[in-house]
């Protein structure tokens, strides 16, 4: 009955705005991406309380956001760990226990309307800009993300060049901000009238085209040193995603697995993000 109801819903949602937009087309596109941002699941589940608990840091007041941070602090370099959609900072837990026995000292925080931090909806550019306020307080030698996560590390290096880090890593992220969208455009059935509004709505919101918005473009100027982690049979963000991005950045590496899924939590993994930063 929940798969059925998760089908429906969202031509529900279509049917609505296809008819809402034949008045109000400006209207029915704000509400489309709204729909489109808005967060349902991340918060803190019970299991996960006492490992971020004790690791609690700031809480830094960004972007009219609470953004809830974590520290365990090391001797060796500052890692910054940045999680995907409807997470949170315990996603990290495995990588943290590793990076830990290597000294390392290692940031995290809560995007917004995810675990600890305040909010509704998360998309890249608000991301970014916490990442970026975040970048500047703890002054990171590397960097580090999970799918939309790695997505928004690329963008906030591609806005601001002069960002120290020497480092980055993405696990399992999308490159192409168009194929994201036109997947929600198809679930939701939207008709052209409200697929062009909502990109006109992102194009004057933003400044750039659907297209324009992608991480094997930003990565052409990008000269840290690059690891990129994807998964053939990733269900979540395509394989070609990391391949694209990868044949754009000249100074990265591509790493390609096959049956670790998308979250890449696994030990094989770990050890070579370690590897990679110590190197």
């Amino acid at each position: 009955m929940k798969k059925i109801l998760n089908k429906i819903i969202p031509k529900i949602y279509g049917i609505f705005l296809n008819i809402y937009a034949l008045f109000y087309p400006q209207k029915a596109a704000e509400k489309a991406f709204h729909i489109f941002c808005k967060v349902r699941k991340g918060k803190v589940l019970p299991h996960q309380e006492e490992f971020l608990n004790a690791a609690k840091d700031q809480r830094l007041q960004i972007a009219e956001h609470t953004i809830q941070t974590y520290r365990w602090k090391g001797s060796n370099d500052t890692v910054i760990l940045i999680h995907g959609w409807e997470s949170n900072a315990w996603r990290w837990h495995k990588l943290v226990e590793n990076l830990k026995r290597k000294g390392y000292n290692i940031i995290a925080f809560d995007a917004p309307a995810h675990g600890y931090s305040t909010g509704t909806y998360l998309y890249v550019p608000l991301y970014a800009q916490i990442l970026e306020s975040i970048i500047q307080t703890y002054d990171p030698k590397h960097i580090i993300g999970h799918s939309v996560g790695g997505m928004t590390a690329l963008y906030t290096e591609y806005l601001n060049t002069a960002i120290k880090t020497e480092k980055m890593v993405t696990i399992g992220s999308p490159s192409e901000f168009y194929e994201i969208i036109t997947h929600f455009k198809h679930l939701l059935g939207f008709n052209n009238r409200v697929s062009k509004a909502l990109g006109a709505y992102v194009f004057n919101r933003f400044g750039f085209t659907e297209k324009e918005f992608s991480s094997s473009r930003f990565v052409k100027t990008n000269t840290k040193k690059g690891l990129l982690f994807h998964d053939k049979l990733d269900t979540i963000a395509p394989y070609h995603a990391s391949k694209q991005v990868h044949e754009s950045w000249k100074q990265s590496k591509l790493i390609t697995t096959e049956g670790l899924g998308h979250s890449m939590h696994q030990d094989e993994v770990n050890e070579q993000i370690i590897a990679f930063l110590s190197s």
